[in-house]
């Protein structure tokens, strides 16, 4: 049974490493946000997605592509206005709410993106090799949070190096400009990977 578990994160963290813009998406709000709220935001949209990957299997590959597309679009969009609505000064006195938001942008900016991913569909796979759905959840979900939090981490680092060289502004329009060219690229790849 713990093979299952390890088969599946391997499967999964190998499958979404490569190239995967939810990577790129996590270092970008990781870069505004504080970490925490973001890897909490995350870890429950991974959680969600693989349980529905894993209960609902196959039929996730077959997603109408114009219906991925439209989903991943308007979750770029709505982060990336979120992103420019957020003042360039933190207020200390909303701390709290700013993490509860932090949690939830970053949890809608995942989960509302690229289903019927290569993760999702992998997990899939794996449920339905080994037919032992809470295992194949379990190392899945591991794998994700294991992808996103090295993005995390990493998007810390560079938060933190920017604050001491770069205007909060600045900031502000390139990770708007990131996340709508990232949007653009998941639409066009979703868009023609049927025609490929």
């Amino acid at each position: 049974m713990f093979g299952i578990l390890i088969a599946t994160y391997g499967a999964v963290f190998v499958a979404e490493i490569v190239g995967d813009k939810l990577l790129y998406t996590t270092g970008v709000l990781s870069t505004r946000y504080r970490t925490a709220p973001v890897l909490i935001g995350m870890m429950l949209a991974f959680m969600a997605k693989m349980a529905v990957a894993v209960a609902v299997g196959k039929a996730i590959s077959e997603l109408p592509p114009v219906f991925v597309a439209v989903l991943t679009s308007l979750s770029f969009i709505g982060v990336a206005i979120t992103l420019w609505r957020k003042p360039d000064e933190p207020r200390e006195k909303k701390r709290e709410h700013s993490n509860s938001k932090a949690a939830m942008v970053s949890f809608a900016a995942i989960f509302f993106s690229e289903w019927g991913d290569v993760g999702q569909i992998t997990a899939a796979a794996m449920a339905a090799r080994f037919g032992a759905p809470l295992l194949v959840w379990c190392g899945a979900v591991g794998a994700m949070v294991t992808k996103g939090a090295l993005a995390a981490s990493l998007g810390a680092g560079i938060r933190q190096w920017i604050a001491n060289r770069v205007s909060p502004r600045t900031v502000r329009f390139v990770g708007v400009g990131m996340l709508l060219i990232l949007g653009i690229a998941s639409v066009v790849e979703t868009l023609t990977e049927g025609h490929a």
